[in-house]
């Protein structure tokens, strides 16, 4: 698929953000988000009329009950899932509407922390940093300089050469956030 079920047509300018204006703009706006699952009575929105910019720079955090739909939120603004009906505009390209490789190359200029960290328990943080470098053709010396740089942002530069189940929860979290960090998002 090239594009989400339904997508809406882009607004004109004007009329996004609720008429408000973003300095540059936003770098993330969602515009009458929707993701359905069909049930085996009815039909379930995870997400419906979701409306969000987010500005360049911004810290942005999800919060919610269980099963409010973060999850599916996350995944429906970084494509790893499809909204069913809507847009989502990242740099002011639809993200709905963008073939698979460009949607690729899009997703690495995006810093996403999930819940569930997703580091990989026989890596060090170091290598966990590293492991979207690697994808991104980085040169072992960049990469370890990176991974360095960003991982004493992060308060953990002494604790590198750990793997995740010799960390707390709260050091998994922040290699996490060194690991989106690194791939520098717009």
């Amino acid at each position: 698929g090239q594009g989400c079920a339904r997508c809406a047509p882009p607004l004109p300018e004007r009329q996004r953000h609720g008429g408000g204006i973003m300095a540059d703009g936003p770098i993330i706006s969602i515009e009458h988000l929707e993701k359905r699952f069909s049930g085996k009575n009815a039909d379930v929105f995870a997400l419906r009329g979701i409306d969000l910019a987010i500005g360049r720079g911004d810290i942005f955090g999800i919060i919610g009950k269980s099963g409010a739909g973060k999850s599916t939120l996350v995944r429906c603004i970084n494509m790893l899932e499809r909204p069913t009906a809507g847009s989502v505009f990242f740099e002011g390209r639809d993200l709905c509407r963008l073939p698979e490789a460009a949607l690729r190359k899009a997703r690495r200029s995006m810093g996403m922390i999930f819940q569930q960290f997703n580091l990989l328990p026989k890596l060090t943080a170091q290598e966990n940093v590293e492991l979207p470098l690697i994808y991104q053709g980085m040169s072992a010396g960049k990469r370890h300089a990176r991974s360095e740089e960003v991982l004493e942002r992060v308060g953990l530069l002494d604790r590198m050469d750990h793997k995740p189940t010799e960390l707390s929860g709260g050091q998994q979290q922040r290699v996490a956030i060194a690991r989106a960090l690194a791939g520098r998002p717009s």
